[in-house]
C-alpha cells in the first residue's frame, strides 16, 4: 500500500506485487503496508503435459527476479509452480502431441531458431514434422494444423492446391498426406450439376453422409460420375479449351478445371423444351413418343399420337463421331419438330377417307422419303448433324380434334359394324344349311354302305361254318393217333432219364465218399504235424529251461565258489598222503598207462567210494 521494508528485508514499492510461497516461509501475516489480492493455486503438470507462461519472471545476471513482458515460456512436465504476478497462462494446461504413423503437425516459425536437429528456420518458415513420436512446440514455433493422412480408393481422390504457385491438381487412388505448401481446394460445380449427379449417380463422392456436416458437399473431394452403359458423356476443360468423350460403362473423374456438358432435353407429350436435363446421352435403341396436330385435305383436324425408336449412328470409343451426338444440344425436340413438319405436309394432302385408310403408309412415307432407285420407302430417316437415325414409326393413337367429326366418325364406324355383322350372320346361316345336307346325304351314303359290308360278312361267316364241320369230323381221330405216339415217346423218354437219373446218383455217391476220405487224411496229416511241432516246441523250451537253470546256478555260486569245489578233493588226498608220511609211489607192469589223475584217489581209498 505505500512504501516499506518486508520481513525477509527487501524493500517493497507502492504499487508492487509479489509472491509469498512455501519456499519461503510456512505462514504469512500481512502487514500494515501491505495487502494480500489472493490465494494462488499450484500449478502441477504430468509428464505428458506442457503449458505455455506469457510474461514470464527469471532470475536475471544479478540473481534477481524479473519479469520479461512480451515473452513466453513453455514449461513441460512433470512439474509444479506457482503463477508469479502477471503470469497468465496461454490456452492453459496442454497435453503433449502424440503423433501417430498417419499424422503430422504442420508448423510455422514465429521467428527465426535453430531446431533441435540443427536446422535453421526463419521467420514464416513452414515444415513439418511426422509421427510416430511426442511433440512440445516451443516458443519459436506455432502449430498451424494437425493433419492426417487421406486414405483414397482406387476411385476417389481429393483436390490439392500449391499455395507457393497456385497450382492445382487432383491426387486419386493412394493414400496422401499433404506437404508444407499444400492445402486442400474446393471445387466450385453449378447447383443443377450438383442435383444430377446427386440424382443420376449412386456413386458420387462429392457428398458426404447425412449424419457429416448435415449431408453438405465435400468440395474438396475428386468429383466422379458413373457413366451408364451404352451411353456418352463430354467433359470440357475451361484451362485446355477441349473436350473428351467417356463412353460407358466408365467412370469420370474431374480434373480441377473440368465440368460436365449439361444435355437440357424435350420431354413430355407433346413436346416440351427443357424439360430433361441429363449430363449423359444414351445413345440408344430407344424410342420417343410426341402428339402432333394435322389438318387433311377436307380440312379434318386429327391428333396423332406417334412414337419413334431411334439411336445414334456411334460407335463406343468413336471419338470423332461421338463428338458430333453433342452438336444439337435438344436433339429430342429438333427431330420431334422435324418429323412433325413432315407429317403434317403429307396428311395436308390427303382427304379425311384416304387417311383414315392409309395412315400407316401416308405417314412412314412423309417421315422416311422415297428411294429415288427402287421407287420404294427408306426403312430409317438420318440426321447427318448429330448421327441420330429415326429406324421405326408407330401410330399409336389418331382422334379427331372437332367433337362433331368424331362423333361423325364414331356413328360411320358403328354402322360399318353393324353392316359387317348382319352380312356375317347371313353367310354363316347359309353355310350352316349347306352343311346340314351334305352331312343327311353322307348318313344315307353309310347306311347303304354299312348294309352290303354285313352280307358280305354273312356269306364269310356260313363258309367258315362249313369248314370247321368237316375240320370236327376228321379231328377226333387224328387227336387220338397223335394222343397214342405222344403218349409212347413221353414213355421211352422217361426211362432213358430214369436210368441217367440213377447213373448220376451212384456217380455223385462214388465221389463224396471219396472227397470224406481225402478230407479224412488231410485232417489226420493236419492233425500229426501240429503234434510234432508242438513236441519240438517243447524239447527247445525244456532245453532252454535248463540252459537257463544251469546258468542261474553258475551265476549264483560263483566262480570262485567253482574252482574251490573243484581244488578241494585233491588238497584233501594230499592232506592225507602227507598224513601216512608217505611221499608217494606206483606199482606198475610198464605196459599199462598210468593214470596220475587218479592215482591219489587210489592210493587213499576215496577212488573206490
Amino acid at each position: 500500500m505505500r512504501n516499506f521494508r518486508d520481513n525477509f528485508g527487501k524493500d517493497r514499492k507502492a504499487g508492487e506485487l509479489w509472491l509469498v510461497d512455501s519456499t519461503m516461509t510456512e505462514t504469512y501475516i500481512a502487514g500494515p503496508s501491505e495487502r494480500i489480492i489472493g490465494q494462488v493455486p499450484l500449478t502441477t503438470l504430468t509428464d505428458r503435459q506442457f503449458c505455455v507462461v506469457v510474461d514470464p519472471w527469471r532470475k536475471d545476471d544479478h540473481g534477481e527476479w524479473k519479469q520479461n513482458l512480451g515473452q513466453k515460456e513453455v514449461r513441460a512436465g512433470r512439474t509444479s509452480f506457482f503463477l508469479r504476478p502477471g503470469e497468465t497462462l496461454e490456452n492453459g494446461i496442454q497435453d503433449v502431441f502424440v503423433l501417430g504413423e498417419e499424422e503430422a503437425l504442420l508448423l510455422t516459425a514465429v521467428e527465426a531458431h535453430v531446431d533441435t536437429k540443427g536446422q535453421e528456420h526463419k521467420a514464416g518458415d513452414r515444415w513439418m514434422i511426422y509421427g510416430p513420436l511426442d511433440y512440445i512446440p516451443t516458443n519459436a514455433v506455432k502449430i498451424m494444423e494437425r493433419r492426417h493422412n487421406i486414405p483414397l480408393g482406387e476411385n476417389e481422390g481429393v483436390y490439392v492446391r500449391d499455395t507457393k504457385t497456385g497450382q492445382v491438381r487432383a491426387v486419386t487412388g493412394r493414400t496422401y498426406m499433404l506437404a508444407p505448401d499444400e492445402e486442400l481446394w474446393e471445387k466450385d460445380i453449378p447447383p443443377a450439376v450438383l442435383a444430377l449427379l446427386e440424382r443420376q449417380s449412386g456413386d458420387f463422392h462429392a457428398f458426404k453422409d447425412a449424419r457429416q456436416a448435415g449431408g453438405r458437399r465435400d468440395a474438396t473431394r475428386v468429383v466422379t460420375y458413373s457413366v451408364p452403359h451404352n451411353s456418352v458423356v463430354q467433359v470440357y476443360d475451361y484451362k485446355t479449351k477441349r473436350s473428351r468423350l467417356v463412353f460407358g460403362p466408365d467412370m469420370v473423374m474431374l480434373s480441377p478445371d473440368e465440368q460436365f456438358t449439361v444435355m437440357t432435353l424435350s420431354g413430355d407429350k407433346p413436346k416440351r423444351a427443357g424439360v430433361i436435363s441429363s449430363l449423359s446421352i444414351f445413345l440408344g435403341p430407344d424410342f420417343m413418343t410426341d402428339i402432333i396436330t394435322v389438318e387433311t385435305s377436307d380440312h379434318a383436324r386429327l391428333s396423332l399420337q406417334l412414337a419413334y425408336n431411334w439411336n445414334f449412328d456411334v460407335k463406343i470409343g468413336d471419338e470423332v463421331a461421338g463428338a458430333k451426338v453433342f452438336n444439337v444440344p435438344d436433339f429430342v425436340g429438333d427431330a420431334c419438330n422435324a418429323i412433325a413438319s413432315r407429317i403434317r405436309g403429307a396428311v395436308a394432302g390427303e382427304a379425311f377417307d384416304m387417311f383414315h385408310k392409309n395412315a400407316t403408309n401416308i405417314i412412314r412415307a412423309a417421315v422416311f422419303g422415297y428411294d429415288k432407285q427402287t421407287k420404294q420407302i427408306r426403312e430409317s430417316l438420318v440426321f447427318p448433324n448429330n448421327l441420330l437415325i429415326i429406324t421405326s414409326v408407330d401410330i399409336q393413337s389418331v382422334e379427331p380434334v372437332d367433337t362433331k367429326t368424331r362423333e361423325a366418325l364414331m356413328k360411320s364406324v358403328q354402322l360399318a359394324i353393324e353392316i359387317t355383322t348382319k352380312s356375317q350372320e347371313a353367310a354363316a346361316r347359309h353355310e350352316a344349311e349347306r352343311r346340314e345336307q351334305e352331312a343327311k346325304g353322307k348318313l344315307e351314303r353309310q347306311i347303304l354302305e354299312d348294309k352290303a359290308e354285313a352280307e358280305k360278312s354273312r356269306f364269310v361267316l356260313l363258309q367258315l361254318q362249313g369248314e370247321s364241320a368237316a375240320i370236327e369230323s376228321t379231328g377226333a381221330s387224328k387227336a387220338e393217333a397223335k394222343a397214342h405216339a405222344a403218349a409212347a415217346l413221353i414213355e421211352g423218354d422217361a426211362q432213358v432219364k430214369q436210368a441217367q437219373l440213377k447213373a448220376d446218383a451212384q456217380r455223385i455217391a462214388v465221389e463224396a465218399e471219396l472227397n470224406a476220405q481225402l478230407k479224412k487224411n488231410d485232417a489226420e496229416l493236419v492233425f500229426k504235424e501240429e503234434l510234432n511241432k508242438m513236441e519240438i516246441e517243447r524239447s527247445r523250451e525244456l532245453a532252454q529251461i535248463e540252459v537257463n537253470k544251469f546258468k542261474s546256478s553258475v551265476g549264483a555260486i560263483g566262480k570262485q565258489t567253482i574252482a574251490s569245489m573243484a581244488r578241494a578233493g585233491p588238497e584233501m588226498q594230499v592232506r592225507l598222503l602227507k598224513g601216512l608220511g608217505l611221499q608217494g609211489y606206483f606199482l606198475t607192469d610198464g605196459h599199462s598207462p598210468i593214470n596220475l589223475m587218479n592215482a591219489a584217489q587210489s592210493l587213499t581209498g576215496f577212488g573206490n567210494q
